[in-house]
């Protein structure tokens, strides 16, 4: 496949502002929006993978037992945190997605074999007490958020499937399938 011409600096940082409002509007779309959760995330991951499909012809193929799995906890993230906005104001669905390099520090050691640096643990902390947070104090059901205390639990859960992808991509990238050790020691 040749290699793509390179894109003018302004065209880049445009395709950057264009990802930006799509990604801060999404939340609001979705409250707007009368289709259900399934509805939307089925819709949102079909454009994505007309997209890709036009736009990606090598990566065209049987996908490997690795990637499928990878792929599952992508739909999952997808639909947790579509679901988790439906019930619960967009900005806790983006907060607590946003968790998941608390997660991927949790269980990094586990599936990958990598070590933890000191300085990690304290990241940890400071996630871990801002998510703790949204569990402890009750927030009022709202017209635009139904059911808050559910849809923070599922937003969290988004987070921890989003840290299930990215540690099985890592996983990919490095060969190995998902949940076993690195054999180099590598972190």
């Amino acid at each position: 496949m040749p290699a793509a011409a390179p894109q003018s600096s302004t065209r880049s940082r445009l395709d950057i502002v264009a990802a930006a409002l799509l990604f801060s509007t999404g939340g609001a779309a979705i409250k707007l929006s009368a289709l259900s959760a399934w509805q939307i995330a089925g819709f949102r991951s079909g454009i994505a993978a007309a997209l890709l499909w036009w736009l990606m012809p090598g990566w065209r193929g049987r996908p490997r037992l690795g990637e499928l799995g990878v792929a599952s906890a992508y739909a999952a993230t997808l639909v947790l945190y579509v679901t988790a906005n439906t019930l619960t104001t967009a900005a806790n669905s983006i907060f607590l997605q946003t968790t998941a390099p608390l997660w991927v520090l949790v269980f990094a050691p586990f599936t990958l074999g990598e070590r933890n640096r000191t300085s990690d643990l304290g990241i940890v902390a400071l996630i871990g007490t801002g998510l703790s947070l949204f569990f402890f104090a009750s927030e009022p059901a709202l017209p635009s958020a139904p059911d808050p205390e559910l849809g923070n639990l599922l937003a969290a859960l988004s987070g921890v499937c989003w840290a299930a992808t990215l540690l099985g991509l890592r996983g990919l990238s490095r060969g190995l399938a998902p949940g076993s050790p690195d054999p180099s020691g590598r972190a």
